[in-house]
């Protein structure tokens, strides 16, 4: 992937649908992103789970467009599509099929039944063991349209029936849509929940050896026809540096919450040991179409020390309630029909009070460590909670999932907090210095300077935690008009500094 900004996004809640979302990044955004992360495009984008549920996963949603518009958008950035490798939506055709054959179908072999995975029964310890991001076992009751009744294997939500991914067919399965991106030009996938998709007796069923050999050799499928894998997973931070060593690209879910965490607690400390050994090769992140995660910086399976302690995550999560006038406390936890316990539903500007300051430390925090920067599209425009939504849907993580009209993407690019964070994405995807090697410092405990240097090129960053306040400096960049002194005070832009 190109060493430059890419954009997450749900293509009809920015723009409508693909054509909308093209001519949206060829206008008022050109030029901000080298690629674009489409979030499930898939038939249907508004199932049971927001398009991680496909019904046809090798089909584009006809009211987004077509495999057309894919390859159109894809002529202008690199496209990052999600390969949903754990599940499939009880209304595909493939479960119908099933539902009504039976063992007859061609796709019995491709759904998880409990019998399947505990042929002789399990016992409670086996069951306890299994881990699962929500309440409860993972599995649902299910009278097939055959008479027949299964304990179907349903991580996350009832309409979403985990495949085997060892079949044939499942593996016949993920293969068609591995082709069809390859058809569309899909530079690179984020394989969704993969964490989950190795069931085992006697194992938690979450990241045990076999998920590292399937990730490895369903990585390998990829290589081959030209895609990079980016795998995304929650969990404790020793797991993120082990897999990093497997593929092209981890999530650094970390950062988000010790980026607050410093923040809050005018503290560098945590953050810049967690620099000092993370994987270089991540996408990294602040926001994303779900909450902001804790499980990262958390204890081990085993209660090895995390990245930090259960004290300062309980104060981390709620000074976010604090800060968001218990918005997201209202998004987040049993509140709301949220399920996902390890996450605190809200945006991150209001994670951060609607403090302009402390959001562009934030952002130029992040577009300094290494790796790729992806920015969602609700923190690119500096938005709010949409508690309207969340009144509508009563779907803890729409509170960061709001429908935009043009009106409102032209009102937001005006905005000062958003004019000055894209002056960092434009020095971030032009200066040549984020070709080169970062240093990371603390020279206090309330203070962070990350500076990257190839050869006469040369860019820093200067955190103020107790000011707090964050300024760039960096060589000229030949025929730009980008700043040479950036300031996260909104109005501390001197007119020389200009160029």
């Amino acid at each position: 992937m190109k060493n430059q900004v890419q954009l997450i996004t749900y293509v009809d809640r920015l723009a409508g649908d693909l054509k909308g979302l093209q001519r949206l990044l060829g206008g008022p955004m050109a030029g901000l992103f080298g690629g674009v992360h489409l979030l499930p495009f898939f038939t249907p984008i508004d199932g049971a789970d927001a398009g991680f549920d496909p019904v046809e996963h090798t089909e584009v949603d006809a009211r987004l467009g077509d495999w057309h518009a894919v390859c159109d958008l894809g002529r202008g950035c690199e496209i990052v599509a999600d390969l949903i490798v754990n599940h499939i939506s009880s209304e595909s055709p493939q479960f119908k099929d099933y539902s009504s054959k039976g063992a007859s179908s061609r796709f019995a072999g491709l759904f998880l039944t409990y019998d399947r995975v505990f042929p002789a029964g399990a016992r409670e310890e086996d069951l306890l063991r299994i881990y699962r991001p929500r309440p409860g076992l993972p599995f649902t009751n299910i009278t097939l349209r055959s008479g027949d009744k299964h304990l179907f294997w349903t991580t996350f939500t009832p309409q979403q029936i985990d495949i085997d991914v060892q079949h044939p067919e499942g593996q016949a399965y993920l293969q068609s849509i591995l082709g069809r991106f390859r058809d569309a030009g899909v530079r690179m996938i984020r394989l969704d929940a993969v964490g989950y998709a190795i069931k085992k007796p006697g194992t938690s069923c979450f990241m045990i050896p076999e998920t590292f050999q399937f990730i490895a050799e369903l990585t390998a499928q990829a290589h081959a026809l030209g895609i990079e894998v980016l795998v995304e997973i929650h969990s404790y931070y020793k797991q993120q540096i082990q897999i990093a060593q497997q593929v092209d690209w981890v999530y650094d879910f970390a950062l988000p919450p010790l980026v607050l965490h410093s923040l809050f607690a005018r503290n560098a400390e945590a953050l810049a040991r967690w620099l000092s050994i993370r994987p270089q090769n991540c996408v990294t992140v602040l926001d994303t179409h779900d909450g902001i995660g804790v499980i990262d910086v958390g204890a081990g399976p085993r209660g090895e020390a995390g990245l930090l302690a259960p004290a300062d995550i309980d104060r981390l999560v709620e000074t976010i309630h604090e800060q968001s006038q218990d918005q997201s406390r209202m998004a987040t936890g049993t509140a709301a029909n949220n399920l996902d316990l390890y996450q605190v539903n809200c945006t991150y500007y209001d994670a951060l009070g609607r403090d302009d300051n402390q959001y562009l430390i934030a952002r130029a925090i992040q577009f300094f460590v290494p790796g790729i920067p992806q920015v969602y599209y609700v923190g690119l425009l500096g938005s709010t909670n949409d508690m309207e939504l969340l009144k509508q849907s009563r779907v803890g993580r729409d509170i960061n999932r709001h429908y935009y009209n043009p009106a409102e993407i032209e009102g937001a690019l005006k905005k000062a907090l958003v004019s000055r964070f894209l002056e960092l994405i434009r020095l971030r995807n032009t200066h040549a210095a984020f070709a080169g090697h970062a240093q990371v410092e603390i020279p206090r405990a309330d203070s962070l300077s990350i500076a990257w240097k190839n050869g006469s090129h040369w860019a820093k960053l200067d955190v103020d935690l107790k000011e707090p306040r964050a300024t760039v400096t960096h060589s000229e960049i030949a025929g730009s008009s980008n700043v040479v002194r950036w300031d996260s005070r909104i109005n501390t832009i001197a007119p020389e500094a200009m160029r």
